[in-house]
């Protein structure tokens, strides 16, 4: 009780907030004691001399009280590996940014954490201001102000100048990144502040008290309108996008969809509708949107890539749903501010707009809904009629799907049906996680049933993010028991290869399937689009874009790194037994490559 008064006496005492004492002898101290409070695990750094008091309070001060130092041997890989951990988890990570050369080569990954809407702490060294205390590289390396570089993709950033403004600088991204819509944040740590003596009580703050605020409930008449569309409805559909971002709201969106007899589409992004559940109808995408008469989307981050059609090229947008259709969308990314990318896309009409967190909207409006059926005396028989047809159009999806994996299952270059079938196979019956997935028909063959199947993300499009963000989502699932999968394209798992040495280093279990067209497959289309519209020799499309003459070994790379790696495999019988032994390696703890040559598409 003495200590607290005398610490709340002390006019050198952060006045904001109440706390514990701290026991820091270096600025850099203070900010690992705040980093502790905050409850960070892990930080992901690639090291470097603008940080190194900071990396030294990591280490030294106090030790084994963390966060623990996840090593990386570039920093766009630091920063990815943040975004999977952070979507396996719902926990936010720290990464460890060298001066402005540093944060330069993390842009890439904080881009695409900041479309995905991760939660990320990045803090970067930097400086010192003080040109007086300037070695000849720290010129070079320093930038004023360093946040400039990524503020226009991250939800703040942050210079704090004085060891007293540091807490309230870590508290404010903390909670700014974690307040819906999340994303990344960046603390720039200047060198004089990490190594600055502290010579006067300072305080931790105690971090429950900065935490983000709870999500918001709906309006009021914007919910019975809602209600009231969907229940009078002919053809309700409901488009899932990152519902599945608080798995809480799953099982209201599973009871609406019972409860209306309508259809669920996956938005390609987080897992949130179970694929063998006969109202998803994400297979048949087209089919299930040509006729609603109302569309409830959720969390969906691109309207127009849902209800719009699967092959789009240059001129006007042209959806699947009729002018006439009526849509909801209850997500909170109207909220967030936007203007260097678009990457909310085309500007749909939405007749029901609805600001709020969908795990607190879900249940009020399946109640009301409930209600206005349980009125409507015909509503059974047309919610009965409706759900046939509709699990009429899923088995003939699933029919459908069925054909191209028996009619491609023997095929060489191995077929795409065949690599899923046979993931599929090995991880029915256990508990697995999808932590990336590459390719267009995946859920044709891979049947995902909870939120670990599937955690999204990569919406940036920025090549080289799967790997290392795999990594992360493995990483938080460690000690789980679930077996990681992670599907990357070989251009994809190439320009960011190199991080299977952190799985190595930090025995991080994870399944590593790489789909090797031996092409920037994407690349080719487009050339052949443009060689037929201008009359050009097709047979050009690969030049420049094959990833070929000599084509690289990955599972050597693989083996280099300390990893174990299987392939390549070209035939398909071969395929099986090669993920049985890479699966065995992954249950002892260790991660595994399997290379595997396949067909275009």
């Amino acid at each position: 009780m003495a200590e607290k008064s005398e610490a709340q006496s002390n006019p050198e005492i952060w006045s904001a907030g109440i706390g514990r004492k701290s026991r820091a002898q270096y600025g850099s101290d203070l900010m690992v004691e705040v980093l502790r409070d905050l409850g960070i695990k892990y930080i992901a750094l690639n090291p470097g001399a603008s940080y190194r008091g900071f990396h030294d309070s990591i280490v030294n001060f106090e030790p084994g009280k963390g966060p623990e130092i996840i090593m990386c041997t570039h920093e766009e890989i630091a920063v990815a590996l943040a975004n999977g951990y952070a979507r396996a988890t719902g926990e936010i990570m720290a990464t460890g940014l060298h001066d402005i050369v540093g944060l330069q080569h993390a842009c890439m990954a904080i881009f695409n954490a900041w479309c995905d809407r991760t939660p990320i702490l990045n803090l970067g060294g930097g400086g010192p201001q003080s040109t007086t205390h300037r070695r000849s590289t720290d010129w070079v390396h320093t930038a004023l102000v360093q946040g400039n570089m990524v503020r226009e993709f991250v939800k703040y950033d942050d210079q704090p100048n004085s060891v007293d403004a540091v807490p309230e600088s870590f508290l404010r991204a903390y909670r700014i990144a974690m307040t819906e819509p999340k994303g990344p944040v960046y603390v720039c740590l200047d060198t004089d502040v990490q190594e600055q003596k502290i010579t006067s009580p300072m305080i931790v703050p105690d971090a429950r008290l900065f935490r983000a605020p709870a999500g918001p409930g709906p309006n009021p008449e914007s919910l019975r309108r809602a209600s009231q569309l969907l229940a009078e409805a002919q053809w309700p559909v409901i488009v899932a996008g990152e519902v599945g971002r608080n798995p809480k709201a799953l099982p209201a969106l599973l009871d609406l969809a019972e409860a209306l007899g309508a259809p669920v589409i996956d938005s390609d992004g987080r897992y949130a509708f179970p694929s063998t559940h006969p109202l998803n109808l994400t297979t048949a995408r087209e089919e299930a949107l040509r006729n609603a008469d109302v569309v409830l989307a959720l969390d969906v981050p691109s309207l127009g890539v849902p209800l719009g059609p699967s092959v789009r090229e240059r001129g006007n947008f042209a959806p699947v749903i009729s002018p006439s259709c009526k849509v909801i969308h209850i997500t909170l990314l109207d909220l967030e501010r936007q203007s260097w990318v678009s990457d909310s896309m085309w500007l749909l009409p939405v007749h029901v707009p609805m600001a709020a967190d969908t795990a607190v909207t879900l249940p009020p409006l399946l109640e009301q809904v409930r209600e206005r059926l349980k009125s409507n005396g015909s509503a059974g028989r047309q919610i009965q009629e409706r759900r046939a047809k509709i699990e009429a159009i899923y088995h003939e999806a699933r029919k459908q799907s069925q054909a191209w994996i028996d009619k491609t299952w023997e095929e060489k270059p191995i077929s795409q049906a065949r690599l899923f079938g046979e993931i599929n196979k090995r991880v029915q019956g256990q508990s697995w996680a999808l932590v990336s997935a590459h390719g267009r028909r995946w859920r044709e063959a891979i049947e995902v049933t909870e939120p670990a199947h599937g955690i999204g993300g990569g919406r940036g499009g920025g090549v080289g993010y799967g790997l290392p963000s795999s990594i992360g989502a493995a990483l938080g699932h460690k000690g789980s028991g679930r077996l990681c999968v992670a599907i990357l394209g070989d251009g994809d798992f190439l320009m960011t290869s190199n991080a299977l040495w952190t799985a190595a280093k930090y025995q991080i279990p994870l399944l590593v399937v790489v789909l090797n067209n031996r092409s920037y497959y994407n690349d080719e289309e487009h050339q052949e689009r443009m060689a037929r519209w201008r009359q050009r020799p097709v047979e050009n499309k690969g030049i420049g874009i094959r990833i070929e003459d000599p084509a690289p070994d990955l599972a050597a790379i693989a083996r280099a790194l300390s990893v174990d790696g299987f392939g390549p495999i070209t035939e398909p019988d071969q395929l099986g037994p090669a993920l049985d032994k890479a699966i065995e390696i992954v249950g002892d703890g260790k991660p595994a490559v399997v290379d595997v040559i396949t067909q275009p598409r």
